[in-house]
């Protein structure tokens, strides 16, 4: 007797997800969970530009950025509604300039908004000053979060019935609780007595995610760590950043090229010039954050799908987890960098 071939447990598909989500089966998929273009024009990119994002048919080319933005957010997330199960939740990160007009999106496409968790770390930069004539004052703060909007398509039935029909509804707290510190909390700024012990499953997860800052060490934290300045509660909410090994993992055989995420200026191109990596991608994102996110959404075997897969960290995330994973990306340019890293850590 032949073999039975055994199931595929990822895949990405090139293609624009506009014209690959309704080929998708309705009711299909367990989770959502993406990074998709924030439409703010991140270093120039044509792919983040909100009147390049295919605004809605029948629109003047020349339409108000923030209306185009808009309306690509609703147009992905509602066939993101379709093809999700009831109850089933989409977690998708923003910019704090846009996410409200992705709220928007995700409300008109039909979803319920569910949470805004955040992701703080110490890693953004600055826009340069550039006001001549007004010296110690400049365009903007330093960037030091990204929100992850969290979404969900409304139940069938009680969430119980839900969730005993479909797997999907609620969150699935103990896969992701913070495992209790040796050390006691302060007291300070407590005005109640403690009325309960910590349980011994773990802190119940939060909706904050705090990250080291590069220049940090195993032994030694920057002065500008986020955890170093938030001190001991940090253990609550842990996970670090992706560092050059993460970001290239498995792109050992691709060709190497320059890239610079943002531009700051001559000497960071140079040293980027200097340095060429396989992994171009400007907006590589932890694959521990990317592993709780899909832990706190996905059932035991589910489908994750990513309609935005960029260089793949929700994919590597995915078979991590032991579930399985559709991707979709439409630059060329990031194909192989996905395929590579989710091979990588799927091995």
């Amino acid at each position: 007797m032949p073999r039975t071939r055994p199931a595929r447990r990822w895949q990405i598909r090139h293609a624009d997800c506009l014209k690959a989500l309704p080929k998708l089966p309705t009711a299909s998929i367990d989770a959502v969970i993406t990074d998709p273009p924030y439409g703010i024009g991140i270093n120039s990119i044509s792919w983040d530009r909100p009147t390049t994002l295919n605004p809605v048919p029948g629109r003047r080319k020349k339409t108000d950025h923030r209306v185009a933005f808009q309306a690509f957010c609703a147009q992905w997330t509602g066939e993101c509604l379709r093809v999700l199960k009831p109850g089933a939740h989409l977690a998708s990160f923003a910019s704090p300039r846009t996410a409200h007009l992705l709220a928007c999106g995700l409300e008109e496409a039909g979803f319920e908004l569910r949470d805004m968790l955040m992701w703080i770390h110490s890693q953004g930069f600055p826009q340069p000053a550039a006001i001549p004539r007004h010296k110690g004052w400049g365009p903007g703060l330093r960037p030091n979060y990204e929100p992850i909007l969290l979404a969900r398509k409304p139940l069938q039935g009680t969430l119980e019935q839900n969730l005993t029909q479909y797997g999907t509804g609620a969150l699935h707290i103990d896969a992701c609780r913070t495992c209790p510190s040796q050390n006691r909390c302060t007291s300070h700024g407590r005005t109640h007595p403690r009325t309960e012990r910590a349980s011994a499953k773990g802190r119940w997860p939060g909706n904050i995610a705090f990250f080291h800052h590069q220049a940090c060490t195993s032994h030694k934290c920057n002065l500008d760590c986020a955890i170093r300045q938030l001190g001991e509660r940090h253990r609550f909410y842990y996970c670090a950043k992706p560092n050059h090994h993460e970001r290239n993992a498995g792109c050992g055989h691709l060709p190497r090229r320059t890239t610079q995420t943002f531009q700051r200026g001559p000497e960071e191109e140079q040293k980027a010039r200097a340095h060429p990596v396989a992994n171009i991608h400007p907006t590589v994102k932890p694959i521990e954050l990317m592993c709780w996110l899909v832990r706190l959404l996905t059932p035991q075997d589910g489908l994750v799908l990513d309609p935005f897969t960029g260089s793949g960290s929700t994919g590597a995330a995915a078979v991590l987890e032991g579930a399985r994973f559709h991707g979709i990306e439409r630059e060329h340019d990031y194909i192989p960098i996905a395929k590579a890293r989710i091979k990588h850590w799927g091995r």
